[in-house]
C-alpha cells in the first residue's frame, strides 16, 4: 500500500512540474513555434518596442558606421533584451514570443533585410546554448521614429 501512495505521489508531482512548463508546437524543422501553450498561474514579461542604441557614436548621422545594417541594429536589440529579461530573472530560454518590425534599409538597395534579422536571431534562438524557439511575427512596414533605424523588437516571456 506505501509502495502504491508512493508510486502514485510522484506520478501526480511529475504530472503537475510537466503541466507547469510551457508547451511549444509545431514543425521541428522551422526556426520559430507556430504557438506555445502557457500554463494558468504563470506570470508574464512584456517589453515595448526596442530599437538599436548607437553603434558608433564618433560616426556622422546618416552613415552605416553610426547604427549599422538591420543585422547589426538587431543583434544590438537582442544583447539589450538579453540584459532587459536578465535583470528581472529570466533569460532567452523563458521567451515565448517575438514580434519584429523592419523597415527598407537604405544601405541593402532599400530593401526590407529580412535576412539580416533572420541570421541575427539564429544566434540566439534554436541554438544549442539556447533550444527555444518563441512564436514570433515579422511585419515590414514604410519607417520607424528615425531614417536610420531599420528594426523594432517586442519581446514577451514567461516566469518558469
Amino acid at each position: 500500500m506505501k509502495t502504491t501512495f508512493t508510486l502514485l505521489l510522484s506520478c501526480c508531482l511529475f504530472a503537475n512540474a510537466f503541466a507547469q512548463t510551457v508547451q511549444f508546437y509545431g514543425n521541428p524543422t522551422s526556426p520559430i513555434s507556430s504557438g506555445a501553450v502557457v500554463p494558468s498561474g504563470k506570470q508574464l514579461l512584456w517589453t515595448s518596442g526596442v530599437v538599436a542604441g548607437v553603434a558608433d557614436s564618433t560616426a556622422a548621422e546618416g552613415t552605416l558606421a553610426r547604427f549599422g545594417d538591420t543585422k547589426t541594429q538587431a543583434i544590438n536589440i537582442l544583447k539589450n533584451l538579453e540584459k532587459a529579461v536578465k535583470a528581472k530573472g529570466l533569460t532567452f530560454k523563458d521567451v515565448l514570443m517575438l514580434r519584429i518590425y523592419v523597415t527598407p534599409d537604405h544601405f541593402k538597395g532599400n530593401k526590407h533585410d529580412y535576412q539580416g534579422w533572420f541570421d541575427a536571431y539564429a544566434q540566439y534562438f534554436g541554438t544549442k546554448d539556447n533550444p527555444i524557439k518563441p512564436t514570433r511575427s515579422t511585419i515590414g512596414i514604410m519607417a520607424l521614429t528615425h531614417p536610420d533605424k531599420f528594426i523594432e523588437i517586442e519581446l514577451v516571456a514567461v516566469f518558469p
